[in-house]
């Protein structure tokens, strides 16, 4: 039997700031590598409040043994459209007919509470370096984040979002060329969330919320009709790091694996106050990113965070 190479955990650590999240993994072909490319929060960095969660760059984590290790690259370049030092969260990057595009949230300015407007942001690249802004996404309305991105069944694209206006719940848009879209409407709407992630295995399409207790987890035939399962990650881990609840995820899959990128607090162990304190503590506000798998029981999506198991990536197959 072949030695398990087990992931390292955590999975990586922003060696700038300490503070990497929303992460989603994309293959490079130009490199030949995977890539972890992450909202890479100011955490060691004093500041009133979630100023820590502003200012933030896309960083970026390449890994050229298939996982087993990750090394810090820097940031994408290109992606100030407009004056200031202004805030890039949570990318969504797929390939598409030889370009990479990019669904970004974007919050003008460094606030240091959650006011103000949010969008999502389209780019582009040929390299996943260099980026260029095609526009400003006209959704729901102007405090949306957390694009994700996926191919329906007819061809098309749909993007989901959370639209914090309308009761923090995932709302769609459709597109024919991922650049123009329509907004569909809300899709998921039992209760307040972020961060959703659209996937296919098993045989049906699988979507992932981040509700601040663990991950949610829903199960489509379809793409349209969602029925909501039990939670994942809602037990802190044992391994390195792992020591609080999943957030805001990304799934590849590979086969009969998938496996799950997510961000822990590791020493946040309570809520952060809703109110406005001086200074979060450091402590509190770092993060890091790990991996583990999923399985299907022939009912449900279940995650043991804490189970051994083999993580060695393949590259995709070309297009």
């Amino acid at each position: 039997m072949s030695e398990i190479l087990l992931p390292p955990a955590p999975l990586f650590r922003d060696p700038v700031y300490d503070g990497a999240a929303d992460p989603t993994i994309i293959w490079n072909r130009e490199e030949q590598s995977w890539w972890i490319v992450y909202t890479q929060r100011r955490a060691n960095v004093d500041g009133p409040y979630v100023a820590f969660a502003h200012g933030t760059a896309i960083g970026i984590a390449s890994s050229a043994d298939n996982g087993r290790s990750w090394r810090y690259r820097g940031t994408f370049e290109g992606m100030e459209f407009e004056r200031g030092h202004n805030s890039f969260w949570a990318p969504e990057v797929i390939w598409h007919n030889g370009l990479y595009h990019m669904y970004v949230s974007y919050v003008p300015g460094v606030p240091h509470d959650w006011s103000g407007t949010r969008d999502i942001v389209h780019m582009t690249s040929k390299n996943l370096w260099d980026w260029h802004f095609e526009s400003i996404l006209p959704l729901s309305s102007r405090r949306v984040i957390d694009a994700c991105v996926h191919q329906l069944p007819n061809g098309k694209w749909r993007l989901w979002y959370k639209d914090e206006v309308n009761d923090s719940h995932t709302y769609a848009a459709d597109s024919s060329d991922l650049y123009r879209w329509e907004v569909v409407g809300p899709v998921i709407t039992d209760v307040a969330h972020e961060g959703p992630n659209v996937f296919h295995w098993k045989g049906s399409y699988w979507m992932i919320t981040d509700v601040w207790r663990g991950l949610g987890v829903y199960k489509s035939d379809d793409v349209e009709h969602w029925t909501r399962q039990e939670n994942i990650l809602t037990e802190p881990g044992t391994r390195v790091d792992d020591g609080e609840i999943g957030q805001h995820a990304d799934v590849l899959v590979q086969g009969d694996n998938a496996y799950i990128f997510y961000f822990v607090h590791p020493q946040r162990n309570d809520d952060i106050p809703k109110v406005v304190p001086d200074v979060i503590p450091y402590a509190k506000r770092r993060s890091s990113l790990q991996v583990a798998k999923l399985e299907y029981d022939g009912r449900k999506l279940v995650c043991d965070r804490n189970a051994p198991f083999h993580f060695e990536l393949q590259p995709p197959q070309q297009d």
